[in-house]
């Protein structure tokens, strides 16, 4: 069916430059621009459509980059946004219809890349590894996990804080009197994969996929996870690097205004409820040049090569520097501690889910040989946490970096000596800030990040969240402390 015959974007994808003709025949009647800022966060805004002509979309659309976390200065504010129409969808949540585009940040005149654009980051990333000739391409298989509550309230004041949390999925609902309780909730940490009625987020999840799908993001599978009070995984088909960012931040919006419409809030933090798994973003990865896997040997452990062993060694060897980009907040480090299968060991092992790095062995073939990075979760910045991730597994090859020997049993069970020999990802957000500082002339070649990026992000992240949660008195303080 040609382009105009129909108004349903399922049924035609137009090609990037038939986008504008397609938008004006299906009745669009909006372009949304939007873009990430440093922190991770989709900005956007509107255009009508009769003004979006073809010199629009190469001129670019200005705006005050002062205003966006971890762009401009005041008196350096105007820049502007060049949009990819080959990552274009109809908006869903819009009434008016809506075309949604992905835009990267330029410098204004020149219309120069702006070094501190998280996706000119990646795709900068991308042309660095051709360049390098060991690959051609890098594939990407994120699992972005989130929570959906019933309610989400919370406050900080001078002389309160609080937060709470509740969900008819809550196992502590299970006493709940005044209304019929129909019971069926998943236990704590016994949430994956049972049917519904436990299971009560199906319809909501199948719903998200459907819009998942119309807006061009291939889907595997969903299912509940392994929290009570709303835990879920949707498995997106992997992609290339920048390709994959962009489908990241369509999932979160797709998440989080479906819920939002049906009256739940979708939160990808990644340890909401304490005593109970958190969220993570496990990061399956490969390299290939053109059609051939370079992550595959059969004779290797695992069934990996050279390459992706020293791959690994990359990503062990830089992963407190890592952590700075891929698991980026104070929340971050409730997840990674001890228990609840959260990946704090700096070892590699096939089917090992306690380890940082994990081989899935679910296939023998060639094309499915990859590892799975297990630290990252979602609050992360897509775009930075890919380059980064990356720009590590090449510094391990361009060096062979030997990682430590693989470790196949149940790493939270040794003891003595072989506990002893085995590094842990650092315990705090603080930590991995100055495992930064230290650490980052890998994510500087080929200027893939800049040193200004670098020092932005530590600034902003010491400035705005790290200081401000360790100057706040914590509710559990009060219990330890009230009566000294």
């Amino acid at each position: 069916m040609a382009i105009g015959e129909t108004t349903s974007w399922e049924t035609a994808r137009p090609r990037a430059e038939e986008m504008l003709d397609w938008a004006s025949e299906a009745g669009i009647r909006q372009l949304d621009v939007k873009f990430v800022d440093l922190v991770g966060g989709w900005q956007h805004f509107s255009v009508p459509i009769q003004k979006v002509t073809r010199g629009a979309v190469t001129e670019g659309f200005g705006f005050d980059g002062s205003s966006i976390r971890g762009f401009q200065h005041i008196h350096e504010s105007d820049m502007v946004l060049l949009p990819d129409l080959s990552t274009s969808f109809v908006d869903p949540f819009n009434a008016v219809p809506t075309l949604s585009t992905v835009c990267t940040v330029h410098e204004p005149v020149t219309l120069r890349p702006y070094s501190r654009d998280p996706r000119g980051v990646a795709r900068r990333a991308e042309e660095y590894l051709s360049r390098t000739g060991i690959a051609t391409t890098s594939y990407w298989g994120p699992e972005a996990e989130f929570y959906v509550f019933n309610s989400l309230s919370f406050d900080q004041t001078s002389h309160s804080g609080y937060y709470y949390i509740d969900s008819d999925e809550g196992i502590w609902n299970s006493g709940k009197n005044g209304t019929p309780n129909l019971a069926y909730r998943p236990r704590t940490k016994e949430g994956y994969f049972p049917v519904p009625p436990t299971d009560k987020l199906q319809a909501l999840r199948s719903d998200i996929v459907q819009r998942l799908l119309a807006a061009g993001v291939d889907v595997e599978a969903h299912h509940h996870e392994v929290g009570t009070a709303g835990q879920c995984e949707i498995d997106l088909r992997f992609g290339t690097l920048t390709e994959m960012a962009d489908r990241v931040m369509t999932y979160k919006y797709i998440v989080k205004n479906t819920a939002a419409e049906q009256g739940y809030v979708a939160t990808f933090m990644p340890k909401p409820i304490f005593g109970d798994n958190g969220s993570g973003m496990h990061v399956h990865q490969s390299l290939f040049d053109e059609d051939t896997n370079l992550f595959f040997d059969p004779s290797g452990y695992g069934m990996l090569s050279d390459t992706a062993r020293w791959y690994v060694g990359g990503l062990l060897a830089h992963a407190p520097a890592l952590l700075a980009f891929c698991a980026p907040t104070t929340n971050s480090y409730r997840r990674l501690v001890p228990g609840y299968e959260a990946p704090i060991n700096l070892v590699y092992s096939q089917r090992n889910r306690s380890a940082c790095v994990r081989i899935p062995t679910y296939s023998d073939s060639p094309n499915a040989r990859r590892i799975e990075f297990r630290p990252p979760d979602p609050s992360a910045n897509p775009y930075l946490a890919f380059a980064a991730i990356l720009m590590a597994g090449l510094d391990g090859i361009q060096h062979q970096i030997e990682p430590p020997a693989p470790i196949d049993a149940d790493l939270y069970e040794l003891d003595g000596a072989a506990k002893a020999a085995v590094r842990s990802t650092p315990g705090s957000l603080g930590e991995v800030l100055e495992a930064l500082e230290r650490d980052h002339e890998f994510l500087l070649r080929g200027e893939v990040f800049s040193e200004s990026l670098i020092r932005t992000w530590i600034e902003y992240k010491r400035e705005n969240e790290l200081d401000p949660v360790q100057i706040r008195p914590h509710p559990y303080e009060f219990f330890l402390y009230h009566d000294v």
